[in-house]
């Protein structure tokens, strides 16, 4: 990294991957916050726009964002994996040095995407944890808890926030990969991989942004038993011993 312009720094090139599920109120609008704050901090940039078989339109929107800005990856799943698919096949896309995975809500402001981007003095991998709570759901918070301590109970790391919406990687983090979660549990198998190849995370508090536009998905109930059958596969499988 270098310094440049007033004071601030600059990175040779970061990716930014963008899972997406029926995302097209906020895709748009999305690509076009994460290029100029791209523009300002690094020197070369990719938007990787990962679709998960939406059924609005949205990876028709990326395909048009893609062919107007070469600096847009459109990837699109044909088939819908419940998140971790996208978010798998983003980070396999994605070829700079440095990795920044968001929603497609985009919830992390731009002063805190520049805090986790400093922790990497010090870490491979940076994750953002809430300082509120981000859900006033009594199901939202119970799912939450629970997984959390699942997550912690079964494989032993102290992750606040595992699924968090905002995380950092260096890309020798995600390289060779073999990822078998298609679910958000796939964050859960990143950490896990990362931390038994040696790898350093380190976790800071933010406080993101509420959605505006758009539906979240992710507590469909298709999603959780997905997301809980990767779990069990995952911890009994060979790689998690």
């Amino acid at each position: 990294m270098n310094e440049k312009g007033m004071g601030g720094v600059r990175y040779p090139a970061i990716s930014f991957v963008i899972p997406m599920y029926n995302e097209s109120a906020n895709i748009e609008e999305t690509a076009g916050s994460v290029a100029r704050l791209a523009k300002e901090l690094a020197d070369d940039y990719e938007i990787v726009l990962a679709d998960d078989a939406s059924s609005d339109g949205t990876g028709d929107i990326a395909d048009r964002l893609s062919e107007a800005d070469s600096h847009v990856k459109s990837v699109r799943l044909k088939k819908n994996t419940k998140f971790g698919g996208a978010l798998g096949a983003g980070l396999k896309s994605a070829s700079k040095d440095i990795i920044i995975y968001t929603d497609a809500d985009l919830p992390v402001k731009e002063e805190d995407m520049k805090k986790g981007l400093a922790l990497l003095e010090e870490a491979d991998v940076v994750t953002g944890y809430s300082l509120v709570l981000k859900d006033d759901s009594l199901k939202r918070i119970v799912m939450s808890k629970v997984y959390n301590f699942l997550v912690q109970t079964l494989f032993g790391f102290r992750i606040k926030d595992i699924n968090s919406g905002f995380k950092i990687y260096r890309s020798k983090v995600i390289k060779d990969l073999r990822l078998i979660s298609k679910s958000p549990f796939v964050d859960v198998e990143i950490f896990a991989e990362a931390l038994k190849r040696g790898f350093k995370i380190k976790q800071f508090g933010l406080i993101f942004d509420l959605r505006t536009k758009g539906v979240s998905t992710i507590s469909r109930m298709s999603v959780v038993a997905r997301t809980f059958w990767d779990m069990l596969a995952y911890r009994f499988s060979r790689r998690a011993l």
